[in-house]
């Protein structure tokens, strides 16, 4: 006999607690957590990517003349190229921050026609052939460019083959990586507090400065951080826009591709260091791209 109150099936009485799954959460008995073998298809291609991943830096490692990296860190040509790279990377994310973080903002919170044009535009140097990126500032900046002919001009301004050019060469390709990250900050932001600070009778910029950037400076964090290695590591521009002048224009890229040529083991060590500034990026960002 059942009660009214209680609802009948077909297989009787519906049992007062849920009938608890066998094997765990993932419903397979002796596995944590459900987590499955893994299939053999999908290992072997993983593992020979893992490889082909971590092979050429074991064998950078494996033949760095560690003997004498002392000596080739601190030659003179090496010493250049370096000050001259952390210089010219941090000048252009300087430029990227000041530029970059507006235009990102102007992404996110605003609404114009063809914004998604314009984001995609921004985005291009993420995939335009660094070579390209040169050739296209050669002949918007250079001395017969488009705007570049108009500086000489005017200003007696030359900025092919400079310290100046390094600079701006990086920036164009390590800008986009800024502005990608503080737009996804932006948009992952409230805007109402953007809304509740100019209800107080804030405006727009003051409410940008005391409210917005505040709660996006994590995401403007690392995308300097990214811009940075990205503008450390620039080669194909800078050498087609800025040259290859041991002193002037000669970054560390530059440096280990004209050392290979005559000093391999000289280009070893300048190859170590930008991994060890690489691996301290990666490690710099592990909280925020890198969690499990």
């Amino acid at each position: 006999m059942t009660s009214l109150d209680e609802p009948v099936t077909a297989a009787g009485p519906r049992p007062d607690r849920p009938r608890r799954r066998r094997g765990g959460p993932g419903g397979r008995r002796g596995v944590p957590g459900g987590r499955r073998g893994v299939p053999l298809p999908l290992l072997l291609p993983g593992v020979l990517a893992l490889a082909f991943l971590l092979l050429p830096l074991l064998a950078l490692l494996v033949r760095a003349p560690w003997r004498s990296l002392p000596d080739q860190l601190t030659s003179a040509e090496v010493w250049q190229a370096l000050q001259l790279s952390l210089v010219s990377a941090t000048a252009a994310t300087a430029v990227s921050l000041v530029l970059g973080v507006p235009l990102a903002w102007l992404l996110a919170r605003t609404d114009f026609p063809g914004r998604g044009l314009v984001r995609a535009l921004v985005t291009l140097p993420l995939v335009l052939p660094p070579v390209v990126g040169g050739v296209a500032l050669l002949l918007a900046l250079g001395r017969n460019g488009v705007i570049g002919k108009w500086l000489d001009a005017w200003f007696g301004v030359t900025l092919p083959f400079t310290t100046t050019g390094v600079v701006i060469a990086e920036a164009f390709v390590a800008m986009p990586f800024l502005v990608i990250s503080v737009e996804g900050t932006l948009r992952a932001a409230d805007p109402r507090y953007e809304e509740a600070a100019t209800t107080l009778g804030a405006s727009r910029f003051t409410a940008f400065r005391r409210v917005t950037l505040p709660l996006i400076a994590p995401g403007i964090a690392a995308g300097a951080v990214l811009a940075w290695a990205r503008a450390l590591g620039e080669f194909g521009a800078t050498i087609t826009f800025a040259g290859n002048f041991p002193g002037r224009t000669q970054t560390m890229p530059l440096a280990v591709y004209l050392a290979l040529q005559n000093d391999p083991e000289a280009a070893i060590s300048l190859s170590l260091v930008l991994l060890a500034v690489s691996i301290a990026v990666l490690a710099g960002l592990r909280d925020r791209w890198m969690t499990t």
